[in-house]
């Protein structure tokens, strides 16, 4: 690299010995490279293959069913030779085969009773099915009987139909078909734009976290601080290289966890969409890599500061993590309530931090540009990280606070050290 001014050229040097520093520690390596790239494409297959797994046993039960009254010969060979429907005697009384029902003695109860007054028609027949829907067993019962009414309804209505001479394109009437006007592209576009925001902001928190506490808290711990505040470069070069290193490991796993869960995504949905006909191809379009990474840069350089910040009161790497915990959660849980279908980027959206950044990876992944409220999350992201920057550099203006034998935290520094000088300076402009 070419030589520049002393103060860039210190920063460099010192955030190349914190990445190789970094790289040699395993907690750092495994929660900000190996976790993005394997825990949240390992998780969904999990999920994924258990509910395929749970459905295919759902599918496999034969239900016991017990049908009170007097079923139509058609109905009856209907529900015999129904594989997945197993007819047996059951108590004489209604009330008795509801409270079998209930105790999970059977699946269902399948009421029979002469049709209500009107057009006489062989076959025709009241039914009412009784179920526990609170039993996964009783409900598939239900459905399925449901279904055998259906198509015992239909039968009965074909035949009805041809007996008074009506064709059955002429009983139809008409008919309803359904049409996806969306790609396959598309489709993959708009599930990975439901699930991939969250886990962005997730993934480049966790990124920043650890670095974050590493930096700070635990030089402090290892006793190398006072080591690395002794070289011959300026103070803030070595909270500025500091700060990088952060933000480079949250931006990381960001990019990282997107190629993966992009990549992965097909293989993890298919055991679901296979016997549905739907094609899904999972592809982050090319004009939303660059609003990626800007976006994983501006949230990791936020994330970063504002760990950072927190964790500069810590003096071991265990106070550091639950200082830094309130953060972390402050950043997650406007995320949680994002992933609707139907929220649309709009400016007031814009203007909340982190939540602009995720509805702008979002929208970019499903393909949809919205430019100036694009503009708008980028000029607040920046005047966020310029005012958290601002704290920072206050806050270590402070020797107690950089060398480690401030004992309070972040909340009773302000209290102390900032809101008790304004008023120290207010009362001696009252005089």
């Amino acid at each position: 690299m070419r030589a520049g001014p002393p103060f860039l050229a210190s920063v460099w040097v010192l955030l190349r010995t914190e990445v190789r520093a970094a790289l040699r520690e395993k907690t750092i390596v495994v929660n900000s490279i190996v976790v993005p790239i394997v825990l949240y494409p390992f998780l969904f297959w999990g999920m994924f293959t258990g509910m395929s797994f749970v459905m295919g046993r759902t599918e496999g039960f034969v239900s016991r069913v017990v049908v009170v009254g007097e079923a139509p010969p058609q109905l009856r060979r209907m529900l015999e030779v129904e594989p997945k429907v197993e007819l047996r005697r059951g108590p004489a009384s209604l009330e008795a085969a509801v409270a079998a029902v209930r105790a999970g003695e059977l699946d269902a109860v399948l009421e029979l009773g002469p049709p209500p007054g009107g057009l006489e028609v062989a076959g025709d027949v009241a039914a009412r099915v009784t179920a526990d829907d609170a039993k996964e067993r009783s409900k598939v019962a239900r459905q399925r009987l449901e279904r055998l009414l259906q198509r015992h309804r239909d039968e009965v209505l074909r035949q009805a139909a041809a007996a008074r001479g009506v064709t059955a394109e002429a009983w139809q009437v008409f008919s309803i078909r359904g049409r996806n006007a969306a790609s396959s592209r598309e489709m993959g576009q708009f599930i990975l734009g439901l699930l991939l925001p969250m886990l962005f902001v997730i993934m480049v928190a966790v990124g920043c976290y650890y670095p974050a506490v590493d930096a700070t808290a635990g030089e402090r711990e290892r006793n190398t601080w006072e080591t690395t505040m002794t070289l011959a470069v300026p103070r803030l070069a070595v909270v500025v290289a500091k700060y990088f290193y952060v933000a480079l490991f949250g931006c990381v796993a960001g990019i990282l966890n997107v190629a993966a869960m992009t990549a992965s995504m097909g293989a993890i949905l298919a055991p679901l969409v296979k016997g549905t006909g739907e094609e899904l191809e999972f592809a982050v379009p090319l004009g939303a890599i660059p609003v990626l990474a800007v976006g994983a840069l501006l949230l990791a350089l936020f994330v970063a500061a504002g760990m950072m910040i927190f964790a500069a009161f810590a003096r071991t790497f265990k106070e550091g993590q639950s200082m830094i915990t309130p953060f972390y959660m402050l950043v997650l849980l406007p995320v949680m309530f994002l992933q609707v279908p139907g929220l649309e980027f709009t400016l007031p959206l814009a203007l909340i931090p982190v939540v602009n950044v995720t509805m702008m990876v979002r929208e970019a992944v499903s393909g949809v540009y919205h430019w100036l409220p694009m503009a708008v999350t980028v000029a607040v992201s920046a005047l966020t990280i310029a005012g958290c920057l601002r704290l920072a550099v206050a806050i270590l203006a402070f020797e107690d606070v950089v060398t480690g034998s401030y004992s309070g935290s972040l909340g009773g520094f302000v209290k102390e050290r900032v809101l008790r000088r304004r008023s120290a300076a207010a009362a001696e402009v009252g005089r």
